[in-house]
């Protein structure tokens, strides 16, 4: 998937710096992806093959959330309670209503969300100075390019391509706005 607009360089130098306020923001990110994907094997149990790679998804996220953890544990960090993302919250404000299209709108904006996870991964361990976080970071990258992946390959399996690229086009674009209305700042999104 190619994204409208790329992250802004200074996104990795603030996530470097900051990296105390990162990690408790990627470790929440994680947990959240994770119930995301749980949340679809709750709303769509009918989709057999979606339940299935929502169930190994919501585990990937999990080991992921597990791992942010206990980098911030060796830093003496802890969880901190839940913000609000502005970025997922723009793209939820785009969710249609009626069963299908939300549906396919849910997919594509976890397909998106992941995408930019994905690029933003990569810039961090592309950032950060040789050793295990700089490693994680780039692994990070490789895994979130299968999760954005996984979220295509089932909106397109469930809905003609006559559907899903349209609105894939349109909710690239409003990705893109959010991105560029949100401050530079220690946070995945």
């Amino acid at each position: 998937m190619r994204l409208r607009i790329p992250t802004p360089h200074a996104w990795a130098e603030t996530a470097t710096a900051n990296l105390d306020a990162f990690l408790p923001d990627h470790a929440a990110n994680e947990r959240k992806a994770s119930a995301s994907a749980l949340a679809l094997v709750s709303h769509y149990p009918d989709r057999p093959e979606l339940v299935a790679r929502c169930i190994a998804l919501a585990r990937e996220e999990l080991e992921h959330f597990e791992r942010v953890v206990a980098l911030m544990t060796a830093r003496g960090l802890r969880l901190a309670p839940d913000a609000k993302s502005a970025y997922l919250r723009g793209l939820a404000a785009e969710f249609r209503d009626g069963s299908e299209p939300y549906f396919l709108d849910r997919l594509l904006a976890a397909a998106i969300a992941e995408a930019r996870g994905c690029e933003r991964f990569g810039l961090l361990g592309a950032a950060l100075p040789a050793g295990d976080l700089r490693d994680f970071y780039r692994e990070l990258a490789r895994t979130e390019v299968r999760h954005h992946e996984m979220y295509l390959e089932l909106a397109r399996k469930y809905f003609p391509a006559e559907q899903v690229e349209p609105r894939l086009e349109e909710l690239l674009e409003v990705e893109a706005a959010i991105v560029r209305s949100l401050p530079v700042r220690a946070a995945l999104y």
